[in-house]
């Protein structure tokens, strides 16, 4: 008998995540500290399920294709609504808003690219550089989250938030390159 792998413990963790994100939402579309809180509390919950879904279905062998497929949707949905609420809200704002732009551009980018090169059976690796910058991304919107919450315990958060999404920037466009220049070969071909 087969073992249903849509009910296995990590592709539960990534409907979570999935699941975090209208909620995430929700308490950035109100104002008020404690909901700051809470969309902090959400979003580091669901980065730290993003690590542990792939560890435990390679831990347990239960890879799947619906995981395959849910995991990558689920990082982007908690990311890209992440940055546009930050926008909607003022906390990402002015220049800063061309930061998120490029994340949000690459993260789209690369999508379209994977799934091109999955057509041709191409894999295309995260690179060490590609983790840091998932690493730094995540840093970056954890602190921008706190935002006015985290401003009263500890002033410059929201500072060092819109600097640490710079620095993602930065290397979403240095990964962004490395993907596309390891995928162009097959475009050209094609």
């Amino acid at each position: 008998m087969k073992k249903n792998v849509a009910l296995s413990l990590p592709n539960i963790l990534t409907y979570g995540r999935i699941a975090a994100v209208p909620a995430l939402a929700a308490c950035l579309y109100f104002e008020g500290h404690t909901l700051r809180w809470i969309a902090l509390a959400l979003f580091i919950l669901a980065a730290i399920t993003d690590f542990f879904d792939g560890y435990l279905a390679r831990a347990w062998q239960q890879q799947s294709a619906l995981g395959r497929m849910l995991d990558p949707i689920a990082d982007k949905l908690l990311v890209s609504v992440s940055l546009l609420m930050l926008a909607a809200d003022g906390t990402i704002d002015d220049w800063s808003l061309i930061a998120a732009i490029i994340i949000l551009c690459r993260e789209i980018l690369v999508s379209g690219l994977r799934e091109f090169l999955a057509e041709l059976q191409v894999s295309v690796p995260v690179t060490r550089l590609a983790k840091w910058k998932t690493a730094v991304q995540l840093f970056a919107i954890a602190l921008l989250l706190a935002g006015p919450a985290g401003e009263s315990i500890l002033p410059g958060t929201t500072l060092a938030g819109l600097t640490a999404l710079w620095l993602a920037a930065i290397l979403t466009i240095y990964t962004g390159y490395d993907y596309f220049r390891a995928g162009i070969g097959h475009l050209i071909d094609e």
